[in-house]
């Protein structure tokens, strides 16, 4: 399959909020539809190149940026999408998003930036909101043994949790407390589940469990947060469900962890 790209424009955010969309990009080079910055500017003497010449297929603009007044005043080229986060978006823009910026959402909307392209093309009669097909390759063959993915897990829970799970039969459980380690087992190994601390800020946790479902499309795919939790305020709950949804989580459970609540997903295995 022909890899496609997503150019984006970013305007604006923190150095934190660029890190964490520069890891965004990085993820997406394992599928087959990618996203990649957009920079305008050429060498001087610099061969040009044709994507050097095609405008971003998104501006991804700061709401809150000196430089988003210039996003209310110009008009958009063709085919462009603008995605605004924060206060104040202008009556043409494509999406809306709020802070605390979910990461999984803006890989959501950059999806449907794609199946929209392709919509208008006449390639594909598509429903924008929903993530367009990926087809991800590993490096090797799935294993026979059924295989646990532990992301972002303290002590107490990596030990409940791996007990369970091997009652359960899945008695190989990898642990890991990095978003490198584990887009690096993502590329080796197949996954029968995969449990995710979605409170857990150090870690892209959000991209991570969307890429998580994307490779290993038959497994089962756990969320865990304090915002799941019945003293957990209304709309706290309201948007981890929605959220989790949109990563490709099937359960979302409230922590600290219910033996009952979690075994009865884990028996599904």
């Amino acid at each position: 399959m022909h890899k496609q790209r997503i150019f984006v424009s970013v305007v604006g955010f923190s150095d934190v909020e660029r890190h964490a969309l520069n890891t965004v990009f990085r993820l997406s080079e394992e599928r087959e539809l990618s996203y990649a910055p957009w920079v305008p500017l050429i060498a001087p003497g610099a061969e040009v190149s044709p994507e050097a010449n095609r405008i971003a297929d998104v501006a991804l603009v700061d709401g809150e940026s000196a430089e988003a007044v210039l996003s209310h005043a110009k008009e958009m080229p063709p085919g462009q999408r603008l995605i605004w986060v924060g206060p104040g978006a202008p009556a043409h823009a494509w999406r809306v998003l709020q802070r605390p910026i979910q990461w999984a959402s803006v890989l959501n909307d950059l999806d449907a930036v794609f199946a929209a392209r392709q919509a208008d093309s006449g390639y594909l009669d598509l429903d924008v909101s929903s993530p367009a097909p990926l087809d991800v390759e590993l490096d090797e063959p799935a294993p026979t043994a059924k295989r646990a993915l532990l992301v972002g897990m303290d002590p107490q829970e990596r030990k409940h949790l791996c007990s369970r799970l091997a009652q359960a039969g899945v008695a190989e459980a990898d642990e890991v407390s990095s978003t490198e380690t584990a887009v690096a087992l993502l590329r080796r190994n197949r996954y029968s589940c995969g449990v995710f601390n979605l409170d857990e800020h150090q870690l892209d946790v959000w991209a991570l469990a969307r890429l998580f479902a994307d490779k290993n499309p038959q497994a089962l795919v756990m969320g865990i947060s304090e915002h799941a939790s019945p003293l957990a305020t209304w709309w706290s709950r309201h948007r981890v469900k929605r959220d989790t949804r949109r990563a490709g989580i099937h359960a979302l459970l409230a922590r600290p962890l219910q033996p009952r609540e979690f075994s009865q997903w884990v028996e599904r295995l």
